[in-house]
């Protein structure tokens, strides 16, 4: 049953008129630096007839148009409002339409320069918080123009409420929004070129990141000073004079080349695995008297190593993917050009993205066929998907295992969607016959308005709460249906 699935979208007419309309809540927010707002999931993905003038696009509290004028609210008088299903065709005069009461909550984040990969930071605030306002901590790695610096941001999202339905008191809601005004606290250091992926981790209480930057080295930060200095307006001002000698506590250049694999072990504290577009992945431990890297490279992918991820209870296991469209698993127990265990080709295509299941022998992988697979550990060698998923229409950018349900995953994609999934639903016969498209039963949930989804995270202390970053920004949310 679709049920809520998709009340993302609502299909509206829109009505021609010869003077230019006002649309509130568009795609795109003005890009400004360091500033955060609440936003609405998809804005208006609008499809405007040719004929009509250009939308413009405002501020939804400062546009001044009545509910009756707004899309968002009516469209035609009387007119009986559709879902609108990804396929569905669309009339030229037709245009989508959010439905705010898909969303718990739905906010977004702009930083100037695109953070194409980040992570979020575990914080002492407690797990399992569902109790609004909410606060989130992330860790983002910009990918700037050329010539211009490149930078990793600390992000403390405080003040983080409900998603309201609009009301028709105009003075309560100028009086609310300010008491509910989201809040975002920055921090920022200079990086040695951009950065393809960003990870943190957590190291007897010190909180550590590393980054793969796209001059060829891999960096390990201590990030006790910019957390300081984002809690405390006194410490912003010490840090900022101090920024500039901010530096890495170690760099390895040995990949030669630069990469996007890379991921901190979960059972063993300070071990970390790097690939690179080489096909060489390392394996990092990090000892008394420092860090170590095995200069002898994991061997085995023929092509580019693109994303990587231990096994969440085998201390000395992992898997990785690569542009050779195959999945393998490793055991760093073995010498390095024998540990490549099990292998399956996976995809048609490129292998971009997996996610290894914290409470199954599942993972889940994505590729440039866009199609998104989930493979059970214990059936590996036979080369056989326990699932196959294709909805997406454009190469899967990102996917991840949902932090305490084991069946819920999320995915990303180029087409600009992101998806939630659930393993453990099953095909309603008659649901399907009154579709026009047909959509896997497992798919829960369609989020649209991210321009070139890059990468998505759970929150694995804020239960349901998805972030996702993109060449447009940011967005936070829940939905409905997870």
């Amino acid at each position: 049953s679709l049920s809520a699935v998709y009340q993302l979208f609502i299909l509206r007419r829109h009505v021609c008129t010869s003077q230019p309309r006002v649309i509130k809540n568009r795609l795109m927010w003005p890009r400004t630096q360091g500033i955060f707002r609440r936003a609405y999931p998809g804005g208006l993905l609008a499809r405007a007839p040719t004929s009509c003038e250009e939308v413009e696009m405002v501020d939804a509290d400062d546009s001044g148009e009545s509910d009756e004028e707004s899309p968002q609210t009516g469209g035609t008088p009387g007119e009986e409002a559709q879902v609108y299903l990804p396929g569905d065709p669309m009339g030229e005069e037709e245009e989508l339409v959010h439905d705010e009461t898909a969303y718990v909550m739905y906010h977004q984040a702009q930083t100037g320069a695109p953070c194409l990969s980040f992570d979020i930071l575990q914080d002492s605030l407690g797990d399992k918080r569902e109790t609004f306002p909410l606060t989130a901590y992330m860790l983002a790695g910009t990918q700037a123009e050329m010539g211009r610096p490149n930078h990793v941001i600390l992000m403390k999202m405080s003040n983080l409420n409900k998603t309201k339905p609009d009301s028709d008191d105009e003075d309560d809601d100028e009086s609310d929004d300010e008491d509910e005004r989201p809040q975002l606290d920055t921090v920022m250091f200079q990086h040695q070129g951009g950065v393809n992926r960003i990870r943190s981790t957590v190291v007897k209480g010190t909180h550590l990141a590393a980054s793969w930057s796209d001059k060829g080295s891999v960096h390990i930060w201590d990030l006790s000073k910019p957390l300081r200095a984002v809690e405390d307006a006194s410490a912003i001002a010490t840090f900022e004079k101090q920024k500039d000698k901010m530096q890495p506590v170690y760099s390895f250049p040995g990949h030669q080349t630069e990469g996007f694999a890379v991921d901190w072990s979960t059972t063993v504290h300070g071990r970390l695995a790097t690939g690179d577009c080489r096909k060489d992945i390392h394996v990092w431990n990090l000892q008394d008297s420092g860090w170590q890297v095995d200069q002898r490279p994991f061997t085995g992918h023929t092509q580019s190593v693109e994303d990587i991820q231990w096994s969440p209870n085998e201390a000395t296991v992992f898997a990785s993917c690569s542009v050779d469209k195959t999945v393998r698993i490793w055991d760093i127990r073995a010498a390095p050009s024998k540990a490549n265990m099990l292998t399956t080709t996976a995809h048609e295509r490129d292998v971009n993205v997996i996610s290894w299941n914290r409470h199954e022998p599942f993972i889940v992988s994505g590729g440039d066929d866009g199609v998104i697979k989930v493979w059970d550990l214990r059936q590996f060698q036979k080369g056989v998907a326990v699932a196959v998923f294709k909805h997406h229409t454009a190469p899967i950018t990102s996917v991840e295992w949902h932090p305490a349900d084991s069946t819920v995953f999320a995915a990303s994609g180029a087409d600009d969607q992101l998806t939630q999934w659930d393993l453990a639903v099953e095909r309603d016969e008659e649901g399907r016959a009154s579709q026009s498209v047909d959509v896997p039963p497992q798919l829960l949930f369609v989020h649209m308005g991210q321009n070139d989804i890059k990468e998505l995270h759970w929150h694995p202390q804020l239960p349901g709460v998805l972030i996702s970053t993109a060449h447009s920004g940011f967005n936070i949310f829940r939905t409905i249906s997870v």
